[in-house]
């Protein structure tokens, strides 16, 4: 047998091959894990005479009649005759083909709805094909498809998926028995059955996923996760980072003296967790979640202390200019006068400012480093960076945590670590500086935050291969902020509040869904209202600020709300995270029905920051345009319910899935498409119990598993 050179190219893909890739089914596994939408059933053959309106129904009969009606819109019409009936099968778009094959006197099977009326009994475009042969004994499978993949090729393709695909079981029949489910389903026996159930089997449990095939695949599909999520800890377990531990400076005590306010019991417990990780010469992974305003990014200062006082570089990144900004300046205010150099990184940088930020990062003169992506530019060069900080984290990419964590594994890290002996289970490592002729990966101690608390049964599944620390407790101080829910036809009513906070020298923050005026969306937009707010509001400063605006005239907008020479902010949600304006007490936000729960949470989180009472108005509408759904009003309804960002974070998790919470962590995949966070939590709880012991005694099934499930979306998992 002759093989093409290596070099040869690629044979290109026909259509339907394309779009099976387009899906993601490349693999035979895929194929077999390609479960149907729906279910029709062609088992049967249903007289006309028996068939009730509203009805989807199989029947079969011979063409009496077959015309092309051209009044009004061209249509097919042909009339079946099933001898107890006719019915009338109306195609307003056809091929000549199909013209042909329903020709007068052919025999047909016709499946559709059945409609009653005036002119008798019809169907509406119903599948059709020759009549002949045996019927199917199993139900037909309807599948998840794109453009260019007809059902009949794609059934083809999964029934050849499934033959050919290695099926044989990973998990041992007795760590089953303790979910109830029965060794006969099996794999494989699972997945022949959802691909062509019997007829009688109830479809109830097949929509509602409670059916033992269904439970069998949901539980092998959240064991792969956990694995993947076990393994990924267990290989960051075995790599090398330094350990950072106070040095002579001692500049953690000293920024904790200088700080004009005393840590809540919460902020205490966190540092303490992270400053015990930090000091192990194995890589930090931790979340650090909390409400807004809980007090994340004092934690963070004081572990940038520990890094700097160690004689190694931090970094902190965010996902927005502003709020990079915001933490910079706080930063500033507290470690500079420690002695600690800050560096600032951003796009928007002037090259002379941009040239002498990179030359204090590259010297190490610059301790800290904050700033935007732009930190993982290929010109930004680190001498010893060891600790990285992402806030927000659910906003950066996979491939941009990546890039931060490589910032911290340059030649010249490796050679300044020191000689590691086993500590904790690690294995004791030389220093390629010794000699020893043994190295190890060096990692970055890694800490993530976020303002959007993880609900539990998420950092169960998504977050297993992280260390998670919770401020569960506010600063005290914090006034609550008083949330009400106001129809927009009161929009009157909520600019007259307006006038009375600016008399007592209050500021405000007014937020809109868009930017300019849509017509796909009938919102009112920021530019439109910032207009009409400055000519009702005469004499007052109000400013605007969205995504689209250059770098230099946002900070220009900031700078004067934040210094309160502005009064009012009409905003787009670049200001949902980080902006921090103490005098700011009353927060409205235009269709508010169109936000995320999360979101809105985070909004509200911007007002009640300073001691005057604050107010959050929500403000909806009912109209034609913006039709107030069950799920809108549920967001609304916990709003102005609770104040806890655990509870609402919960909630979220019910009504949105886990995708709010997680970001681009998947690059857009779910990886879980099966099981719900919502009902399988006992399955998950046993997956968690499980991916331990099989990684410990069955390494080489667990591998298997993992890959079967997951394939290369495990790597989401692990970033």
């Amino acid at each position: 047998m002759t093989f093409p050179p290596a070099n040869a190219p690629a044979k290109p893909l026909s259509g339907p091959q394309k779009a099976l890739h387009k899906l993601g089914l490349v693999r035979d596994i895929d194929l077999a894990l390609h479960l149907p939408l729906r279910y029709e059933d062609e088992t049967r053959i249903t007289r006309l005479r028996d068939a009730r309106d509203g009805e989807t129904v199989q029947i079969e009969g011979v063409v009496a009649a077959c015309e092309v009606k051209l009044a009004g819109h061209r249509q097919l019409l042909v009339t079946l005759d099933d001898g107890s009936d006719t019915c009338t099968l109306r195609f307003f778009s056809f091929y000549p083909s199909q013209q042909k094959a329903l020709a007068v006197g052919n025999r047909i099977r016709a499946r559709g709805e059945i409609r009653g009326g005036f002119l008798g009994r019809q169907m509406m475009h119903p599948a059709f094909q020759a009549a002949g042969g045996d019927l199917p004994t199993t139900l037909t499978p309807i599948y998840p498809t794109a453009a260019a993949l007809p059902q009949a090729y794609l059934r083809r393709a999964v029934q050849g998926g499934l033959a050919r695909a290695e099926l044989a079981d990973t998990i041992a029949p007795e760590n089953l028995d303790e979910i109830g489910l029965q060794p006969s389903w099996n794999l494989h026996a699972s997945l022949s059955f959802l691909h062509h159930p019997a007829p009688d089997v109830s479809l109830a449990m097949l929509a509602d996923h409670s059916h033992p095939a269904w439970q069998r695949l949901k539980a092998e599909e959240l064991l792969a996760q956990q694995l993947s999520q076990l393994q990924a800890k267990r290989a960051r377990a075995r790599l090398r980072a330094p350990a950072l531990r106070p040095g002579t400076g001692n500049l953690n005590h000293g920024l904790r003296a200088a700080l004009p306010f005393a840590l809540t019991a919460a902020q205490h417990r966190v540092c303490m967790e992270i400053t015990h990780d930090l000091a192990r010469p194995i890589p930090m992974h931790r979340l650090l979640q909390g409400d807004v305003g809980s007090g994340k990014t004092v934690v963070a200062a004081l572990a940038a202390a520990i890094c700097i006082d160690a004689g190694w570089q931090c970094a902190l990144m965010a996902p927005t200019e502003i709020l990079a900004e915001q933490h910079f300046r706080k930063l500033i205010s507290w470690l500079e006068p420690l002695g600690i150099k800050t560096a600032w990184l951003t796009g928007s940088q002037k090259t002379k400012e941009r040239r002498e930020m990179l030359a204090l990062i590259a010297s190490g003169e610059a301790g800290l480093v904050v700033g935007t992506h732009a930190v993982i530019q290929d010109k930004v060069q680190f001498k010893n960076l060891a600790l990285a900080i992402i806030d927000e984290q659910h906003r950066f990419g996979v491939a941009q945590r990546l890039a931060l964590r490589s910032k911290l594994t340059p030649d010249t890290v490796r050679a300044e670590l020191p000689v590691l002996s086993a500590v904790e289970g690690v294995e004791a490592v030389g220093s390629p500086s010794t000699g020893s002729g043994r190295t190890a990966m060096v990692e970055p101690h890694l800490l993530m935050m976020t303002a959007t608390p993880i609900p539990r049964t998420l950092a169960m599944s998504y977050y297993a291969d992280l260390d998670v620390s919770t401020i569960d407790e506010l600063p005290p101080g914090r006034t609550p902020v008083v949330t009400k829910l106001v129809n927009d036809a009161r929009r009157d009513e909520v600019i007259a509040r307006i006038r009375v906070q600016l008399n007592e020298g209050r500021q405000i923050y007014w937020v809109c869904p868009l930017i300019e005026e849509s017509e796909a969306l009938d919102l009112r937009n920021a530019t439109e209202t910032h207009a009409h707010l400055s000519a009702a509001l005469q004499g007052v400063r109000v400013g605007l600020l969205h995504s689209r605006m250059p770098v230099a005239e946002k900070k220009a907008v900031m700078a004067l709300f934040t210094s309160g020479q502005m009064a009012v902010l009409v905003s787009t949600t670049v200001i949902e995270v980080g902006v921090d304006v103490p005098n700011a007490s009353l927060m409205v936000i235009e269709h508010a029905e169109r936000f995320g729960l999360s979101q809105l949470h985070q909004l509200r989180g911007r007002v009640g920051r300073g001691a005057a009472a604050s107010a959050c108005v929500l403000l909806y509408s009912t109209g034609d345009a913006a039709r107030l759904g069950e799920t809108a009003r549920a967001r609304l309804k916990a709003m102005a319910e609770t104040h806890d960002g655990f509870e609402i974070a919960r909630r979220d998790l019910e009504t949105r899935g886990p995708g709010e919470f997680l970001g681009a962590r998947q690059s857009g995949a779910a990886l879980l498409r099966f099981a719900d966070l919502a009902t399988d939590t006992a399955l998950l709880a046993w997956a968690r119990r499980l991916a331990p012991l099989m990684l410990d005694q069955h390494p080489v099934q667990a591998e298997k598993h993992v890959q079967r499930w997951l394939g290369v979306k495990a790597d989401y998992l692990k970033a």
